[in-house]
């Protein structure tokens, strides 16, 4: 730990010294300039969120966007995403720092990069791995899914789509994580209050001897089953990703009722399910997707039957964010934080209406962490 935070002191040092130089050497004639920088997942941890900011990258070009990585090992290599968050900040012409996913060394590589700008950045952090307490002290603006308020939209969706029985496929190590289960037992009572039959059915765990081809395999042979015994009419919600192709597949193979994969996406589990070949040039391409989905859909009778959020949410945070902190770069308007201007970017981005609310938890408000609901986008 002692050494963790040596060489955090020495990276934060020498690229203090650096900023200092380079901003001697820019003067007055680097002040109409601005960047932003941008730090994700790579492409094989998460390809959304590299897809979006490389979107962003090709639309202001590298004059104006800085693009980099967090290691694909980011829990053991913490040092490099301080490393790579300072490195962005040391360039004098960046002005906001959007940080998507907030992994495990975000918080001491905030600090890091205060110590060089003090808080003349715009910082936003989305889907935060630390503990709001820790993260909300540091970005500016802090944005993650409302996996709660999910609990009252994923019911209400499968009711709008004709649902009478809503199945919940989980396992018991999903279940001792109290989000998820506070969310399970959410969706009960809703089911209740909206009149559908609530089933907590439990499929195996992927991680247990059976591996992912077994949880896989059980879903495949478990949705005709239950649609056998309740009726085309049924809705089906799973919490893990890895259940999610074989899941659509099932649904639509049984004209089923599917409101959302566990992480609302067109990207999540529709492409390999119904064996949508992507071209190069239509990677990341959310527009592509829709159209391929709701294609298929309706060549297969099921057109209204599943739905899932218009866009994947991440990238929603990394390009709506990146327009609202050009906005706010360019002077449109002066606080940090404004989130009927952040609203006004996702929708434009999304093409729907999108809910923020602040984070209420153990009794605490957080007025800079913001949850986010959007409406469903129906194939």
């Amino acid at each position: 730990m002692k050494r963790f935070y040596k060489i955090t002191l020495l990276i934060s040092i020498v690229v203090m010294c650096l900023f200092l130089a380079a901003s001697s050497a820019l003067g007055q004639g680097g002040s109409d300039k601005w960047k932003i920088g941008i730090i994700t997942n790579t492409v094989t941890q998460n390809e959304e969120e590299y897809r979006a900011a490389q979107n962003i990258l090709a639309k202001y070009g590298e004059e104006h966007v800085i693009h980099m990585t967090f290691p694909d090992k980011f829990m053991d290599e913490q040092e490099t995403t301080i490393a790579n968050l300072v490195s962005m900040a040391s360039d004098p012409d960046v002005k906001a720092l959007i940080i998507c996913q907030a992994v495990p060394g975000t918080s001491p590589g905030i600090d890091s990069v205060k110590e060089i700008r003090g808080n003349d950045l715009l910082i936003i952090a989305g889907q935060p791995q630390d503990d709001p307490p820790v993260i909300s002290v540091r970005a500016d603006i802090v944005l993650q899914l409302d996996e709660m308020g999910m609990g009252y939209a994923i019911p209400a969706q499968a009711k709008a789509q004709g649902a009478k029985v809503f199945v919940h496929y989980s396992f018991p190590r999903h279940m001792s994580y109290p989000l998820l289960s506070g969310r399970r037992e959410l969706m009960k009572k809703e089911c209740v209050r909206l009149g559908l039959e609530f089933v907590d059915a439990t499929a195996p765990d992927p991680t247990g001897d059976a591996g992912i081809p077994g949880a896989q395999q059980f879903i495949l042979e478990d949705v005709p089953r239950m649609v056998a015994k309740y009726g085309k009419d049924t809705a089906f919600f799973s919490t893990n990703c890895a259940m999610q192709v074989p899941l659509i597949s099932a649904v639509v193979g049984t004209g089923a009722i599917y409101p959302q994969p566990c992480c609302p996406s067109p990207f999540h589990g529709f492409p390999s399910a119904l064996d949508i070949g992507i071209p190069e040039d239509k990677k990341g391409d959310i527009g592509y997707m829709v159209g391929e989905i709701t294609r298929i859909m309706a060549e297969k009778g099921m057109t209204g039957r599943t739905s899932t959020w218009p866009v994947p949410v991440s990238m929603m945070f990394i390009e709506g964010s990146a327009e609202y902190a050009k906005a706010w770069i360019g002077g449109e308007f002066e606080e940090k934080m404004n989130i009927t201007k952040l609203m006004e970017k996702f929708k434009e981005y999304s093409g729907v209406d999108v809910n923020l609310t602040k984070l209420e938890e153990g009794g605490k408000i957080y007025d800079n962490y913001y949850v986010i609901l959007m409406d469903f986008l129906n194939f």
